[in-house]
Protein backbone atom coordinates (compact mmCIF):
# COMPACT_ATOMS: atom_id res chain seq x y z
CA UNK A 1 0.00 0.00 0.00
CA UNK A 2 1.19 3.74 -0.82
CA UNK A 3 0.31 5.97 1.99
CA UNK A 4 0.08 10.40 1.48
CA UNK A 5 0.00 13.17 2.97
CA UNK A 6 -3.44 14.85 3.27
CA UNK A 7 -2.41 18.05 1.70
CA UNK A 8 0.08 19.87 4.07
CA UNK A 9 -0.98 18.39 6.74
CA UNK A 10 1.33 16.02 8.91
CA UNK A 11 -1.76 13.28 8.24
CA UNK A 12 -1.19 9.97 5.76
CA UNK A 13 -3.73 8.59 4.25
CA UNK A 14 -3.67 4.84 2.18
CA UNK A 15 -3.72 5.87 -1.57
CA UNK A 16 -6.75 3.55 -1.56
CA UNK A 17 -9.59 3.60 1.40
CA UNK A 18 -12.88 2.18 2.22
CA UNK A 19 -16.14 3.94 2.52
CA UNK A 20 -19.76 3.00 3.31
CA UNK A 21 -22.32 4.61 0.69
CA UNK A 22 -25.35 3.03 0.26
CA UNK A 23 -23.67 -0.46 1.21
CA UNK A 24 -23.63 -0.24 4.60
CA UNK A 25 -27.06 -1.25 5.63
CA UNK A 26 -28.44 -0.68 2.14
CA UNK A 27 -26.76 -3.27 0.70
CA UNK A 28 -24.51 -5.56 3.42
CA UNK A 29 -25.28 -6.13 7.54
CA UNK A 30 -22.51 -6.49 9.64
CA UNK A 31 -20.88 -9.97 8.83
CA UNK A 32 -20.25 -8.83 5.62
CA UNK A 33 -19.07 -5.09 6.45
CA UNK A 34 -16.98 -6.63 8.82
CA UNK A 35 -15.15 -9.01 6.35
CA UNK A 36 -14.99 -6.08 3.95
CA UNK A 37 -13.24 -4.28 6.60
CA UNK A 38 -11.29 -6.38 7.71
CA UNK A 39 -9.53 -7.17 4.32
CA UNK A 40 -9.31 -3.69 3.44
CA UNK A 41 -7.23 -3.06 7.06
CA UNK A 42 -5.07 -6.13 6.63
CA UNK A 43 -4.03 -4.84 2.82
CA UNK A 44 -3.21 -1.49 4.47
CA UNK A 45 -5.98 0.59 4.05
CA UNK A 46 -5.95 2.88 7.22
CA UNK A 47 -8.83 5.32 6.22
CA UNK A 48 -12.88 4.50 6.45
CA UNK A 49 -14.68 6.57 5.69
CA UNK A 50 -18.66 7.51 6.90
CA UNK A 51 -21.56 9.98 6.95
CA UNK A 52 -24.23 11.23 9.02
CA UNK A 53 -26.90 11.04 6.45
CA UNK A 54 -25.59 7.59 5.01
CA UNK A 55 -28.52 5.49 5.94
CA UNK A 56 -29.71 7.84 8.41
CA UNK A 57 -27.29 7.19 10.83
CA UNK A 58 -27.13 3.68 10.29
CA UNK A 59 -23.97 2.77 8.47
CA UNK A 60 -22.21 4.94 11.15
CA UNK A 61 -23.46 2.46 13.47
CA UNK A 62 -22.58 -0.43 11.82
CA UNK A 63 -19.28 1.09 11.28
CA UNK A 64 -18.87 1.62 15.10
CA UNK A 65 -19.87 -2.43 15.79
CA UNK A 66 -16.81 -3.52 13.19
CA UNK A 67 -14.53 -1.32 14.87
CA UNK A 68 -15.64 -2.07 18.47
CA UNK A 69 -15.33 -5.99 17.98
CA UNK A 70 -12.14 -5.61 15.64
CA UNK A 71 -10.38 -3.60 18.49
CA UNK A 72 -7.82 -2.55 16.30
CA UNK A 73 -4.83 0.10 17.49
CA UNK A 74 -6.94 3.40 17.31
CA UNK A 75 -3.57 4.79 15.94
CA UNK A 76 -3.65 2.65 13.09
CA UNK A 77 -6.58 4.18 11.31
CA UNK A 78 -8.73 7.18 10.34
CA UNK A 79 -12.17 7.41 10.43
CA UNK A 80 -14.43 10.43 8.94
CA UNK A 81 -17.84 11.69 9.40
CA UNK A 82 -19.53 14.75 7.37
CA UNK A 83 -22.71 16.94 8.49
CA UNK A 84 -25.06 18.65 6.48
CA UNK A 85 -28.23 16.47 5.45
CA UNK A 86 -28.70 15.09 8.89
CA UNK A 87 -29.37 11.58 10.00
CA UNK A 88 -33.10 12.00 9.90
CA UNK A 89 -36.11 11.06 8.14
CA UNK A 90 -38.52 14.16 8.24
CA UNK A 91 -35.76 16.49 9.99
CA UNK A 92 -36.69 19.84 11.84
CA UNK A 93 -34.70 23.56 11.74
CA UNK A 94 -31.69 22.99 12.85
CA UNK A 95 -31.17 19.46 12.54
CA UNK A 96 -29.46 19.73 9.00
CA UNK A 97 -26.87 22.57 7.52
CA UNK A 98 -24.06 23.44 8.33
CA UNK A 99 -25.03 26.24 11.59
CA UNK A 100 -22.94 26.02 14.76
CA UNK A 101 -25.73 24.08 16.55
CA UNK A 102 -25.49 21.14 13.63
CA UNK A 103 -22.53 21.13 13.42
CA UNK A 104 -21.66 20.47 17.10
CA UNK A 105 -24.53 18.24 17.60
CA UNK A 106 -24.22 15.94 14.65
CA UNK A 107 -19.86 15.60 15.91
CA UNK A 108 -21.82 14.29 19.33
CA UNK A 109 -24.03 11.83 17.62
CA UNK A 110 -20.93 10.75 14.68
CA UNK A 111 -18.94 9.67 17.83
CA UNK A 112 -22.11 8.36 19.59
CA UNK A 113 -22.69 5.70 17.00
CA UNK A 114 -19.20 5.21 16.05
CA UNK A 115 -18.07 4.40 19.42
CA UNK A 116 -15.41 6.79 19.30
CA UNK A 117 -13.81 9.36 21.38
CA UNK A 118 -12.92 11.64 18.36
CA UNK A 119 -13.30 11.59 14.64
CA UNK A 120 -10.03 12.22 12.44
CA UNK A 121 -11.26 13.85 10.05
CA UNK A 122 -14.57 15.99 10.11
CA UNK A 123 -16.30 17.49 6.68
CA UNK A 124 -19.10 19.79 6.24
CA UNK A 125 -20.89 17.47 3.61
CA UNK A 126 -22.56 21.00 1.41
CA UNK A 127 -21.75 24.60 1.10
CA UNK A 128 -24.90 26.32 3.19
CA UNK A 129 -25.47 29.40 2.13
CA UNK A 130 -27.64 30.22 4.61
CA UNK A 131 -24.67 30.35 7.62
CA UNK A 132 -22.55 32.60 7.35
CA UNK A 133 -18.77 31.57 6.99
CA UNK A 134 -17.33 32.65 9.78
CA UNK A 135 -19.94 30.73 11.76
CA UNK A 136 -18.66 27.65 10.08
CA UNK A 137 -14.90 28.53 10.45
CA UNK A 138 -15.18 29.34 13.90
CA UNK A 139 -17.82 26.29 14.92
CA UNK A 140 -15.13 23.50 13.28
CA UNK A 141 -11.95 25.43 14.68
CA UNK A 142 -13.38 24.85 18.04
CA UNK A 143 -14.20 21.13 17.40
CA UNK A 144 -10.55 20.98 16.73
CA UNK A 145 -9.67 22.88 19.95
CA UNK A 146 -11.57 20.39 21.54
CA UNK A 147 -10.01 17.33 20.62
CA UNK A 148 -13.53 16.13 18.89
CA UNK A 149 -11.92 16.28 15.55
CA UNK A 150 -8.63 16.03 14.30
CA UNK A 151 -8.68 18.03 10.46
CA UNK A 152 -11.59 19.78 9.31
CA UNK A 153 -12.38 19.61 5.58
CA UNK A 154 -15.24 20.09 3.27
CA UNK A 155 -17.28 18.27 0.40
CA UNK A 156 -18.50 19.15 -2.91
CA UNK A 157 -17.59 22.64 -2.24
CA UNK A 158 -16.14 25.06 -4.99
CA UNK A 159 -12.87 26.51 -5.16
CA UNK A 160 -14.34 30.07 -4.38
CA UNK A 161 -16.08 28.74 -1.28
CA UNK A 162 -13.12 26.68 0.01
CA UNK A 163 -10.50 30.02 -0.55
CA UNK A 164 -13.07 32.54 1.51
CA UNK A 165 -12.91 29.61 4.11
CA UNK A 166 -8.97 29.83 3.86
CA UNK A 167 -9.96 33.95 4.66
CA UNK A 168 -11.68 33.62 7.33
CA UNK A 169 -9.15 31.23 9.04
CA UNK A 170 -6.39 33.42 8.31
CA UNK A 171 -8.03 36.74 9.62
CA UNK A 172 -9.01 35.57 12.78
CA UNK A 173 -5.88 33.10 13.00
CA UNK A 174 -7.69 29.92 13.21
CA UNK A 175 -7.96 26.46 12.11
CA UNK A 176 -8.76 26.30 7.90
CA UNK A 177 -9.97 23.28 6.34
CA UNK A 178 -7.10 21.18 4.94
CA UNK A 179 -8.92 18.42 2.66
CA UNK A 180 -11.91 18.19 0.08
CA UNK A 181 -14.11 15.14 -0.71
CA UNK A 182 -15.04 15.71 -4.73
CA UNK A 183 -16.56 13.50 -6.54
CA UNK A 184 -13.54 12.95 -9.51
CA UNK A 185 -13.69 10.09 -12.13
CA UNK A 186 -13.16 9.34 -15.87
CA UNK A 187 -16.19 11.00 -16.51
CA UNK A 188 -16.70 13.63 -13.69
CA UNK A 189 -13.38 16.18 -13.74
CA UNK A 190 -13.89 19.70 -13.86
CA UNK A 191 -13.53 20.54 -10.05
CA UNK A 192 -10.48 18.18 -9.51
CA UNK A 193 -8.35 19.51 -13.04
CA UNK A 194 -9.89 22.96 -13.41
CA UNK A 195 -11.55 24.63 -10.78
CA UNK A 196 -9.24 23.42 -7.57
CA UNK A 197 -5.88 24.07 -9.03
CA UNK A 198 -5.32 28.03 -7.45
CA UNK A 199 -6.27 25.94 -4.34
CA UNK A 200 -3.81 23.03 -4.99
CA UNK A 201 -1.28 25.71 -5.43
CA UNK A 202 -1.65 28.53 -2.67
CA UNK A 203 -2.80 27.15 0.41
CA UNK A 204 -2.80 23.57 -0.24
CA UNK A 205 -5.42 20.74 -0.43
CA UNK A 206 -6.09 17.40 0.24
CA UNK A 207 -8.65 15.14 -1.33
CA UNK A 208 -10.33 12.03 -0.50
CA UNK A 209 -11.95 11.01 -3.82
CA UNK A 210 -15.51 9.80 -4.06
CA UNK A 211 -17.19 7.75 -6.48
CA UNK A 212 -13.82 6.91 -8.18
CA UNK A 213 -16.02 4.14 -10.79
CA UNK A 214 -19.09 6.51 -11.31
CA UNK A 215 -20.63 4.84 -8.73
CA UNK A 216 -20.08 1.62 -10.80
CA UNK A 217 -20.66 2.25 -14.00
CA UNK A 218 -16.83 2.27 -14.67
CA UNK A 219 -16.85 -1.40 -13.02
CA UNK A 220 -17.94 -2.46 -16.67
CA UNK A 221 -21.39 -4.37 -15.26
CA UNK A 222 -24.18 -1.48 -16.44
CA UNK A 223 -22.97 -2.52 -20.02
CA UNK A 224 -25.61 -4.94 -20.89
CA UNK A 225 -28.45 -3.67 -18.34
CA UNK A 226 -28.98 -3.06 -15.01
CA UNK A 227 -28.10 -6.19 -12.71
CA UNK A 228 -31.16 -7.06 -9.82
CA UNK A 229 -28.73 -6.93 -7.04
CA UNK A 230 -27.04 -3.74 -8.12
CA UNK A 231 -26.67 0.01 -6.48
CA UNK A 232 -28.66 0.66 -10.29
CA UNK A 233 -31.50 -1.34 -9.33
CA UNK A 234 -32.12 0.06 -5.68
CA UNK A 235 -35.19 1.95 -4.62
CA UNK A 236 -34.54 5.65 -4.42
CA UNK A 237 -31.40 5.82 -6.98
CA UNK A 238 -32.67 6.29 -10.33
CA UNK A 239 -30.94 9.49 -10.48
CA UNK A 240 -28.25 7.64 -10.96
CA UNK A 241 -28.94 5.52 -14.12
CA UNK A 242 -30.31 8.62 -15.43
CA UNK A 243 -26.90 10.42 -15.10
CA UNK A 244 -24.41 7.29 -15.94
CA UNK A 245 -26.21 5.51 -18.40
CA UNK A 246 -26.08 7.46 -21.42
CA UNK A 247 -25.23 6.35 -24.83
CA UNK A 248 -21.92 8.04 -25.62
CA UNK A 249 -20.66 7.01 -21.63
CA UNK A 250 -21.14 3.47 -22.53
CA UNK A 251 -19.72 3.72 -26.18
CA UNK A 252 -16.55 5.16 -24.15
CA UNK A 253 -16.91 2.58 -21.49
CA UNK A 254 -17.00 -0.43 -24.11
CA UNK A 255 -13.69 0.95 -25.52
CA UNK A 256 -11.52 1.78 -22.58
CA UNK A 257 -13.16 -2.25 -21.03
CA UNK A 258 -11.20 -3.29 -24.53
CA UNK A 259 -8.25 -1.13 -23.59
CA UNK A 260 -7.93 -2.59 -20.01
CA UNK A 261 -8.29 -6.26 -21.62
CA UNK A 262 -5.08 -5.89 -23.90
CA UNK A 263 -3.23 -4.55 -20.55
CA UNK A 264 -4.29 -7.49 -19.29
CA UNK A 265 -6.10 -5.63 -16.33
CA UNK A 266 -9.74 -5.37 -14.78
CA UNK A 267 -11.52 -2.21 -16.27
CA UNK A 268 -12.24 -1.02 -12.58
CA UNK A 269 -8.67 -1.34 -11.78
CA UNK A 270 -7.85 0.54 -14.84
CA UNK A 271 -10.37 3.56 -13.40
CA UNK A 272 -9.43 3.74 -10.38
CA UNK A 273 -5.64 3.36 -11.04
CA UNK A 274 -6.57 6.17 -13.41
CA UNK A 275 -8.41 8.36 -10.47
CA UNK A 276 -5.21 8.18 -8.01
CA UNK A 277 -2.58 8.75 -10.75
CA UNK A 278 -1.72 11.98 -9.78
CA UNK A 279 -0.13 12.18 -6.08
CA UNK A 280 0.35 16.16 -6.11
CA UNK A 281 -3.74 16.36 -6.07
CA UNK A 282 -5.26 12.75 -4.91
CA UNK A 283 -4.93 11.55 -1.77
CA UNK A 284 -7.05 8.88 -1.32
CA UNK A 285 -9.81 7.11 -3.96
CA UNK A 286 -12.51 5.81 -1.60
CA UNK A 287 -13.24 2.22 -2.36
CA UNK A 288 -17.14 0.74 -2.04
CA UNK A 289 -17.64 -2.78 -2.22
CA UNK A 290 -20.42 -5.36 -1.33
CA UNK A 291 -18.30 -8.63 -1.73
CA UNK A 292 -14.45 -9.87 -0.75
CA UNK A 293 -13.81 -10.83 -4.54
CA UNK A 294 -14.98 -7.29 -6.02
CA UNK A 295 -12.51 -5.23 -3.27
CA UNK A 296 -10.09 -7.64 -3.90
CA UNK A 297 -10.22 -6.72 -7.53
CA UNK A 298 -10.56 -3.01 -7.28
CA UNK A 299 -7.40 -3.40 -4.75
CA UNK A 300 -5.66 -4.37 -7.84
CA UNK A 301 -5.49 -0.51 -9.05
CA UNK A 302 -1.87 -0.30 -7.15
CA UNK A 303 -0.37 -2.80 -9.67
CA UNK A 304 -1.67 -0.81 -12.30
CA UNK A 305 -0.26 2.63 -12.01
CA UNK A 306 3.18 1.36 -12.96
CA UNK A 307 1.11 0.23 -16.51
CA UNK A 308 -0.15 3.75 -16.67
CA UNK A 309 2.49 5.15 -19.11
CA UNK A 310 2.38 8.78 -21.26
CA UNK A 311 1.10 6.55 -24.03
CA UNK A 312 -2.07 4.58 -22.34
CA UNK A 313 -2.47 7.89 -20.87
CA UNK A 314 -3.34 9.44 -23.72
CA UNK A 315 -4.81 6.38 -25.57
CA UNK A 316 -7.52 7.23 -22.76
CA UNK A 317 -7.57 10.66 -22.98
CA UNK A 318 -8.57 10.21 -26.86
CA UNK A 319 -11.46 7.40 -25.29
CA UNK A 320 -13.02 9.96 -23.06
CA UNK A 321 -12.37 13.24 -25.32
CA UNK A 322 -13.78 15.63 -22.10
CA UNK A 323 -10.32 16.60 -20.45
CA UNK A 324 -11.49 20.38 -18.89
CA UNK A 325 -10.06 23.21 -20.77
CA UNK A 326 -10.10 26.58 -19.48
CA UNK A 327 -12.62 29.28 -21.29
CA UNK A 328 -11.11 32.65 -22.07
CA UNK A 329 -13.49 33.53 -24.47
Amino acid sequence: MEYRRLGRSGLQLSVLSFGSWVTFHGQVEDNTADELMGIAYEKGINFFDNAETYANGQSELMMGRVLKKKNWDRTSYIVSSKAYFGSRDKPVPNQTGLSRKHLVEACHEALKRLQLDYLDLYFCHRPDPNVPIEEVVWTMHNLVQQGKALYWGTSQWSAAEIMEAHKVAQQYCLIGPVMEQPQYNMFERFKMELDYLPVFRSVGLGTTIWSPLAAGFLSGKYLKGIPKDSRFAMPGYEWLVKRWLQEDRIEKTKKLAGLASRLGVSLPALAIAWTVRDATTTTTAILGATRKEQLLENLKALEVLPLLTHEVLEEIEGILDNKPVLDLA
